[in-house]
């Protein structure tokens, strides 16, 4: 039996014949059908598959409810915001205190001197205690230049799921050694 060179030969392999590796016990099989496990199309970006028509729209993270309190109430008793900013979101007693004290302006920034001024204050850390899952009792430290202040305030759930402010408190303003 005589072969001929072309017999010799192995058979041509096309990318549509090609035998993918079988997927053993120890190995399963992740890629597509005709490329070995393991690579990945350059052409396409990894990670997971979205539709190109169709963006996947993810809600901002919202900051807890007395991180919220504290940052607006700062800036209402700072001046930066008017009182009725917070109309919707006090209680009846807790917006009569903030009447009171906004026109005082207790946690606006004070010059230092010289034609210089304060830096504007910032909520420096908030904390929390919860009495009841429906009420957080929560303080900040609120920090300007080389000032720290203390702002305590009482938020209460609603029947609607909305928190609102029911007390505010500020520390004193002067240094009592």
């Amino acid at each position: 039996m005589l072969t001929t060179h072309t017999d010799a030969l192995p058979p041509a392999r096309t990318r549509s014949t090609r035998v993918p590796p079988a997927a053993g016990p120890g190995r399963p099989r992740t890629g597509p059908p005709g490329r070995p496990p393991g690579r990945r199309d350059s052409r396409r970006p990894a990670g997971p598959r979205t539709s190109p028509t169709r963006a996947v729209r993810r809600r901002p993270a919202r900051p807890d409810p007395h991180d919220w309190f504290a940052e607006q109430l700062l800036l209402t008793l700072s001046g930066r915001r008017p009182v009725h900013a917070l109309l919707g979101h006090a209680l009846p007693a807790a917006y009569d205190r903030l009447v009171e004290l906004a026109p005082q302006a207790p946690l606006r920034p004070t010059g230092t001197g010289a034609g210089r001024y304060a830096p504007a204050p910032s909520v420096a850390h908030c904390g929390l205690c919860l009495p009841r899952p429906d009420v957080i009792e929560a303080f900040a430290r609120i920090a300007s230049g080389e000032r720290l202040r203390a702002l305590a305030f009482r938020l209460e759930l609603g029947g609607d799921a909305r928190w609102r402010c029911a007390a505010v408190d500020i520390g004193p303003s002067t240094r009592v050694w």
